[in-house]
């Protein structure tokens, strides 16, 4: 999907979800909400994929209607998220009654690093040309989560696919 029918399947789920409902979208859809020309096949948002709450069990239940796949990412499951992450989500807008934000572009940008595929890669240099993140800053943040890799189940290359991503943007 791109970036007009994103617009359209959130306000289609904000028309039918209650009054002052919240989501953070991660992934693909956060990065076409910042931007990027990049197509992305589902919708990821920050929520409980075992336990959905009740507006996560709403949505998945409109998104089973559409035949699209939308999935809660239990994000701060997967990496150790940033000090100061909560301060740093960007507020997209309301759609309906949908209020719709993406999460700190530095938590996107960990997972991304920790993952290391080439579509990462591309996700990654997006996000520094286009001024959500500094590669210093990503870097500081990498080595320092770094000693959390057991915790976290962090990939044993990240430091290579940090390089990697320096390497692409000198």
């Amino acid at each position: 999907m791109d970036h007009q029918e994103l617009q359209s399947i959130l306000t289609i789920i904000g028309e039918r979800v209650p009054a002052s409902s919240q989501i953070t979208l991660i992934g693909g859809s956060a990065l076409i909400l910042l931007g990027s020309a990049r197509l992305t096949v589902d919708i990821d948002f920050i929520g409980d994929d075992i336990h959905p709450n009740e507006l996560h069990q709403q949505i998945l239940q409109i998104a089973k209607e559409l035949k699209i796949h939308i999935e809660p990412v239990p994000f701060e499951r997967f990496v150790p998220l940033p000090d100061g992450n909560e301060k740093r989500a960007i507020s997209v807008g309301k759609y309906g009654n949908l209020t719709v934000s993406i999460a700190d572009p530095y938590s996107i940008a960990l997972s991304k690093v920790d993952r290391g595929l080439e579509s990462d890669i591309d996700d990654l240099i997006f996000l520094i040309k286009h001024k959500h993140i500094e590669l210093n800053e990503l870097e500081r943040i990498v080595l320092q989560v770094v000693s959390k890799a057991g915790k976290f189940d962090l990939h044993p290359d990240i430091l290579a696919h940090l390089e990697d991503l320096k390497m692409r943007t000198k």
